[in-house]
């Protein structure tokens, strides 16, 4: 799968030209640099800032916490690295499905607009593979966006708080409930105000740790490089199987945690009020640059220089980045980002449940599928807080291989259309 991903990335990069590079400047002024110049507003629906942060607050969840930590664990610093690469070359996949399901989404009777992957592969004549991702959707909504993120706020809040699993799963299923009763609306005024406070505080804290532990610095850098390319080593064996095992779970989690190619994020911004789906392919590429090129690595540069990861050490996954945080601020840096993990954790949730409720109305029309799918996935969320570790990853992994497969055939059939967006020189096309 990672050949799959890196590849599709490397496909839309090399035939846009780098755009997400070249361009860089223009996707920050057309996405944050328009919430200071009026830019588009929502008009009572869901404006491209508030979709943005819907996909946001679903993709910045327990990955930049735990999911880095585990992949540092597993696959060694120089996962990190690899990180990086499908970030960037995820920036212009997101960009491609983003694009896409804007394009080809449908405006619902009552007002408002719905659409994602599914949407574009019937475009295509793709009947089967629509149901197929609409599934396996469905699927991982429980895995990525339910039960990863209840275990790692249990993990945390147990191990800083000593919080029982099963007290923290119930109250994460009790507030879930009180967001998701109010729909999609609900859901955006919660994210549009949990993404920027979320963010804010954890960034705040890692610097203060980095500024801390600067010496170490300079060691992190070394231990990610060494390990993404085992400078000197001959492919083979030992060494090949370090790096083979970095470049694995340095893709898998940073997949993980910023979700390109998956499709899940199209369906939150298919609802966005915009007249431009270049425009809001751009909001998708700086999700991904926020996501892991900002969040993900201060969470690895913390973890390797304050020194706390070993090895073949016991500690992963929150347990991990809690124990960094704790060596250079004490309790309080603990107890600081058990806060961070609840929020982002919590603010995951309620979006992924919104794209498992579309998926399931595409494959079952009518108004009591949404509805049980919403009480079965809130249900979910007490045995998620138990669950073993690897179990929850693991079967993460799998749903999201599963999604990404027929998404990432469909945006290739027809790249030439966002090949043909990216060389358009006015951004405000109504394409």
């Amino acid at each position: 799968m990672w050949v799959v991903l890196l590849g599709a990335g490397l496909w839309f990069s090399v035939g846009s030209g780098f755009w997400q590079i070249r361009r860089m400047g223009d996707i920050f002024r057309q996405t944050l640099g328009s919430l200071f110049t009026g830019g588009e507003k929502a008009g009572g629906g869901v404006s491209p800032y508030q979709a943005m942060t819907t996909a946001l607050a679903s993709t910045a969840g327990t990955g930049n916490i735990a999911g880095v930590a585990t992949a540092i664990a597993a696959g060694g610093p120089g996962a990190v690295f690899w990180m990086w690469v499908s970030a960037l070359l995820g920036m212009m996949t997101k960009y491609a499905e983003v694009f896409l399901a804007v394009r080809y989404r449908r405006e619902h009777p009552n007002g408002g607009y719905y659409g994602g992957p599914m949407y574009y592969m019937e475009a295509i004549g793709w009947r089967v593979p629509a149901l197929m991702f609409a599934g396996f959707c469905m699927a991982a909504a429980f895995g990525v966006g339910n039960l990863t993120q209840v275990h790692t706020m249990a993990d945390a809040c147990y191990a800083v708080f000593r919080v029982p699993r099963a007290v923290t799963g119930g109250a994460a299923a009790i507030l879930a409930a009180a967001v998701l009763l109010g729909g999609i609306r609900s859901v955006v005024s919660v994210t549009e105000k949990l993404v920027p406070l979320m963010s804010g505080l954890y960034i705040a804290l890692a610097a203060a740790v980095l500024i801390l532990s600067r010496d170490g610095i300079p060691s992190a850098l070394r231990l990610i490089a060494g390990g993404a390319f085992a400078p000197g080593a001959v492919l083979g064996g030992a060494a090949g199987y370090t790096v083979t095992r970095a470049i694995r779970f340095g893709v898998a989690r940073g997949v993980f945690t910023h979700e390109a190619g998956m499709g899940s994020a199209p369906i939150a911004h298919a609802c966005a009020e915009t007249d431009s789906a270049a425009r809001q392919g751009m909001w998708g590429a700086l999700e991904v640059f926020i996501d892991t090129m900002v969040l993900c690595t201060l969470t690895a540069l913390v973890i390797l220089a304050t020194g706390v990861y070993a090895p073949g050490g016991a500690a992963d996954g929150a347990a991990l980045t809690v124990a960094a945080f704790e060596r250079v601020l004490g309790p309080f840096g603990g107890g600081a980002v058990a806060v961070c993990t609840i929020l982002f954790a919590f603010a995951t949730i309620p979006g992924w449940c919104f794209y498992g409720e579309r998926c399931c109305q595409y494959v079952f029309p009518g108004a009591a599928a949404p509805v049980l799918y919403r009480a079965a996935f809130i249900a979910a969320l007490l045995p998620g807080a138990v669950m073993r570790l690897d179990t929850v990853w693991a079967f993460s992994d799998v749903m999201n291989a599963l999604m990404a497969l027929p998404n990432l055939a469909a945006i290739l059939v027809l790249s030439p259309a966002v090949f043909e967006a990216t060389r358009r020189s006015a951004p405000r096309s109504p394409t």
